[in-house]
């Protein structure tokens, strides 16, 4: 079986939000209106899919098309390391993230993908076959609610069946005390046997991660998510030394040595690799390894959870999954049989590869023809 081809394509969408009269554009913060849709083709007729997100999407499908193509042209999709140590030496020979880990990521689940078709066994199983469900947290916690919608949607969530609960900080005019406050109100709102957990996007300075640390440290959350500008790993671990809230990190990070900065520094308790973004589950992999070394778990971060699903359910220090609102409406849009959420938990399909199948009309309605 060898590789023939790869198309990629740029989409957009608009999701619902809840107590929202209007729909949002794009399916999370307001940068986020654009991804990227990839499918590797083989000569034995089977075709692998990935998603990833809205960083330069444009350049992603000029690379998939223009320079991996012809690297990966006729090597067998199930040698990934092979596919992986190709596209190192003749593509990104100094370890560049950026636009090569996006696409990178998307040919390699796209080769998971294939894989688990041609062995008739899902990507999880493939990866170890850990476990078969896995426990999943809400983001919910979008910035146009006001205190009082804040509290109602969370409220929502767990009537939904969520368990576990993620709202953005950073992002506030108020500053970071408004942020203490928007956490108060939904811990109130949830009472104590709900998981919250905040995410600044790296959006905040050392000492203001401080000043919030120090405001919210009575909230039991469950961790404080990507809190410091630029994911400085030597940053982050002194902010850990000075707060007792957990920290997780490492959803954007393009490769597995970014990811081992952030383990080298003790500047994490929860490691997140995203295989959307990290260089597929090849990479994924090698990173949830290194943090089983360690001790850490591996949780995620970053959207996309019908890929991720599988890192989170195969490899054996994977923890919960984060069902983004936005992404999660994505992925029921182009793939309408995939699983959803139930009772706090996601259930692996049996069927193999990543198993769920496109709807083709879907997407085509989503296609920006002047990408």
């Amino acid at each position: 079986m060898k590789i023939k081809n790869i198309r990629a394509s740029v989409h957009t969408t608009s999701i619902e939000v809840p107590l929202l009269r209007e729909k949002v554009a794009g399916y999370g913060r307001e940068e986020q209106r654009e991804f990227v849709f990839c499918e590797v083709e083989t000569d034995e007729g089977l075709t692998g899919v990935a998603v990833t997100g809205h960083f330069l999407a444009r350049s992603v499908v000029a690379a998939l098309e223009r320079h991996f193509l012809p690297v990966v042209t006729d090597m067998d999709p199930r040698e990934v390391e092979a596919v992986h140590q190709r596209v190192w030496r003749s593509l990104n020979p100094r370890t560049m993230t950026g636009v090569v880990s996006s696409a990178l990521s998307l040919l390699d689940i796209a080769l998971w993908d294939i894989a688990g078709k041609h062995a008739g066994r899902s990507v999880a199983s493939l990866l170890g076959g850990a476990r078969t469900q896995v426990p999943t947290y809400a983001t919910f916690g979008f910035p146009q609610y006001d205190r009082d919608q804040l509290a109602q949607a969370a409220m929502l969530q767990l009537d939904l069946g969520f368990r576990a609960l993620k709202l953005v900080v950073g992002v506030d005019k108020g500053g970071w005390r408004e942020d203490a406050a928007r956490v108060r109100t939904v811990r109130e709102a949830v009472g104590g046997d709900i998981d919250i957990m905040i995410d600044a996007n790296y959006l905040f300075t050392p000492t203001d991660a401080k000043l919030l640390c120090r405001a919210v440290e009575d909230c039991d959350l469950t961790w404080f998510e990507e809190p410091l500008h630029q994911n400085d790993a030597r940053a982050i671990a002194d902010l850990r030394a000075h707060t007792r809230i957990p920290l997780a990190a490492g959803q954007m990070e393009g490769h597995r040595w970014r990811l081992r900065e952030l383990i080298e520094h003790q500047a994490v308790d929860i490691l997140q690799p995203n295989a959307c973004y990290c260089g597929g589950f090849t990479e994924a992999r090698k990173a949830a390894h290194l943090a089983q070394i360690y001790n850490l778990p591996v949780a995620h971060g970053g959207g996309w959870p019908l890929f991720s699903m599988h890192t989170l359910a195969g490899l054996m220090n994977g923890w919960i999954l984060e069902w983004h609102l936005g992404m999660g409406q994505v992925g029921e849009r182009l793939f309408p049989d995939a699983p959803r959420p139930k009772d706090g938990h996601i259930t692996i399909p049996d069927r193999p590869g990543l198993g769920f199948t496109v709807d083709r009309d879907a997407l085509r309605d989503t296609l920006l023809p002047d990408a």
